[in-house]
């Protein structure tokens, strides 16, 4: 019996519809544990469905690239989703124009902030100068991160974990951090997520209210080129 179960998941490994589906379950298992449990930050969907899909990928020895060659349908929706992000900023057009002086004090303030703090805090424990690298860009979407980690000497695979553990971290700690300082404005918030944790953060803005995600999108995108501007600058200054 044993044999025949083995048999047959080597042969459904081996199907890239299979590990499409079990992207897609594992996600609304994760969704649906986060909406019994009240929405709790510690209980992102996110965090929760790779947690499920690791612990798969690892039971079975299931190499990344397998997994990836099945699920990069999902990948491919990234770009559709990140357009589609447009329609609701649109509806704050006037918002964002009443605020941009505002919004791009915070915009440099939070992408500066982002890049010093984790280079400064690795470089005083010692980090070598490739994981310095690769941690500069963390805070922005992962595309443009890799990117600047490969053309600054990082490690862009490195850059790729670090940009999801950031934007997990955020989504997680980042509301009730926003609670404790008192923020209470929809847009301030969002965009405050946008800039700190990318597109994950920009997700769990949209639960607290779509003026929150349309910011959070607005962030996440000028974050992605500001950081590319400031990474290279900041890297000559501080060698």
């Amino acid at each position: 019996m044993t044999t025949r179960l083995t048999d047959v998941w080597v042969y459904l490994a081996q199907t890239p519809l299979l590990w499409l589906t079990l992207t897609v379950l594992a996600y609304v298992a994760a969704d649906a544990l986060h909406r019994r449990l009240g929405r709790r930050a510690a209980a992102n969907p996110v965090l929760v469905s790779v947690a499920i899909l690791l612990a798969i990928l690892v039971a079975s020895g299931t190499s990344y690239d397998t997994y990836f060659e099945g699920a990069q349908f999902v990948h491919f929706l990234l770009g559709p989703a990140t357009v589609a992000l447009a329609v609701p900023l649109h509806r704050e057009l006037g918002r964002v124009r009443a605020r941009a002086l505002r919004l791009g004090a915070a915009l440099l303030a939070g992408s500066a902030v982002a890049i010093v703090s984790a280079v400064g805090v690795a470089r005083l424990a010692g980090a070598s100068r490739a994981v310095l690298m690769s941690l500069a860009p963390k805070s922005t979407t992962a595309p443009v991160a890799m990117g600047i980690a490969e053309k600054i000497g990082g490690l862009p695979s490195l850059t790729a974990a670090l940009v999801i553990l950031t934007g997990i971290l955020g989504a997680v700690i980042g509301p009730g951090l926003l609670r404790l300082a008192r923020v209470r404005d929809a847009a301030a918030a969002g965009f405050a997520m946008g800039v700190a944790s990318h597109g994950i953060g920009t997700a769990r803005a949209f639960q607290l209210g779509e003026r929150a995600g349309a910011f959070s999108a607005l962030g996440m995108g000028l974050n992605a080129l500001v950081t590319s501007l400031l990474v290279p600058v900041l890297v000559k200054l501080f060698g």
